[in-house]
């Protein structure tokens, strides 16, 4: 069903850039949670060992790893059948999942629209009914803003939940694995599947009592709720997705929790602060030294190619500027925030954008303060929550005017997924989606496959570009 489902729509949208040869014979454990659930692979991250892993980029181009990540040995117990590999843009690093190495990734509600990044050919490949399920990670978004414009459900763990080893943990941690899926119960039972520690992870976090599945039939209890209804970046906050969230935050006043108004927790030109670390261009260099390589524009994006020669002329005292930085909106966030037990916040300021523009890093016409400018405004509500280790989830609770996905963002304390789980469990029976489709979509009594077009944002929104 999966190939079936692949070959119909995938030439559509271009999610998935290798159907394993093997997949027939690809086999998951007998009687695991996921028990024969196809399911894919993003292009960096997580390895399976003697697969290509091309980060996106053609200076890995032909990448192998010798190595099986936890996290796929866990996908495998757990019953699940890796069949395939998704697009990311190059190195997971911008919203918007296009590369010169494997080109456009489209939105199965809009064609003209962006998936989304960094894991947008997992969100696409889920979205359009490739697989129910499907890996991506997130270091400041890219499960989230994916999940957010395609319609989907995507959790970014706590710090430490989802072992990343033996060999791609992150030393500080800002980077997660996990999955997009469809309904808040996939979620939990994924939770289940891949919660847990390798030896040597710099982050182990205390597991939970009790299965994240057995918190679907708990109480929630009175929360107390912070509410984000203003921008915390650059780009200004688009009427549609503000109105989400006030309905939003009405619904958990009429469930009893008690809610109230955030202000901005930091300053974006602080946020700013947080890019450029030298230490990149000399792990950059040690890439291509390995893969037989040199950096040019011939082995990187434009956009990629500007940010290496723009950092490796920093001063090595810039990374630890970068720390403070980070160190900094850490404590302003967690005072801010240390009174709640959730917040609700926007995804995204806006919807799905079209391809290409200041967030592609393929555009030879954006600079790399440029580019910085309008990653950090894309991701106001989403990488502080790298930053800090919190686990949040971004739920599809609504809709533009013109059809496409509106993610609302829960985050919770440190390493209480359980609290997520139940909120998003309520929040999903008020607000059902599972009956909502692409304009893309495999599965039977689907819309036909189109031209996809006609709802796409406009190009020009409020706010900087």
């Amino acid at each position: 069903m999966a190939r079936e489902a692949h070959d119909k729509v995938n030439p559509h949208i271009n999610a998935v850039i290798e159907f394993y040869e093997d997949a027939e014979t690809v086999q998951g454990a007998n009687g695991g949670i996921f028990h024969g659930v196809p399911f894919l692979r993003k292009d960096s991250g997580a390895s399976e060992a003697g697969r290509l892993q091309e980060n996106g980029s053609r200076l890995f181009k032909g990448l192998r790893p010798d190595i099986d990540s936890y996290f796929f040995r866990r996908a495998r117990e757990a019953g699940l059948r890796t069949l395939g590999r998704t697009t990311t843009p190059e190195f997971g690093s911008t919203i918007m999942t296009e590369s010169i190495l494997n080109g456009i990734t489209r939105n199965p509600w809009d064609l003209r629209c962006s998936a989304g990044g960094s894991s947008g050919g997992a969100a696409a490949a889920v979205a359009a009914g490739i697989t129910p399920i499907a890996h991506g990670s997130d270091g400041g978004g890219s499960i989230r803003i994916p999940a957010s414009w395609c319609g989907l459900v995507g959790l970014n763990p706590s710090r430490g939940r989802v072992s990343a080893g033996p060999k791609y943990q992150d030393g500080n941690g800002a980077s997660r694995t996990f999955v997009l899926c469809r309904t808040v119960r996939d979620m939990a039972a994924a939770l289940d599947a891949f919660s847990g520690s390798y030896p040597g992870d710099p982050f182990i976090i205390v597991q939970p009592d009790r299965p994240y599945t057995a918190e679907l039939s708990q109480p929630t209890g009175r929360l107390r709720v912070g509410v984000a209804r203003s921008s915390w970046g650059a780009i200004n906050l688009d009427p549609e997705v503000l109105r989400v969230v006030d309905a939003t935050a009405t619904l958990l006043e009429e469930m009893g929790h008690a809610v109230q108004d955030i202000d901005p927790p930091y300053e974006p030109t602080e946020y700013r602060r947080t890019y450029f670390d030298p230490t990149s261009a000399s792990m950059l260099e040690e890439a291509a030294r390995a893969m037989g390589r040199i950096i040019s524009s011939e082995t990187l994006e434009p956009v990629t190619l500007k940010l290496y020669e723009f950092s490796r002329n920093l001063p090595l005292s810039r990374a630890a500027d970068v720390q403070e930085a980070c160190r900094r909106i850490r404590l302003r966030l967690g005072e801010a925030i240390h009174g709640f037990d959730i917040l609700l916040t926007p995804t995204m300021p806006m919807v799905a954008v079209p391809h290409g523009g200041v967030f592609s890093a393929t555009d030879p016409t954006v600079s790399a303060e440029g580019y910085v400018e309008a990653a950090t405004a894309s991701c106001q509500y989403t990488e502080v929550f790298n930053f800090t280790g919190q686990p949040s989830v971004s739920l599809p609770l609504s809709q533009s005017a013109t059809g496409l996905p509106i993610g609302i963002q829960v985050v919770s304390r440190f390493g209480d997924e359980g609290t997520l789980v139940r909120i998003a469990r309520d929040l999903e029976e008020a607000l059902p989606w599972r009956h909502r489709r692409p304009t893309i979509w495999a599965g039977e009594g689907a819309a036909t496959l189109s031209d996809g077009l006609g709802n796409c944002a406009n190009d020009e929104y409020e706010g900087s570009r």
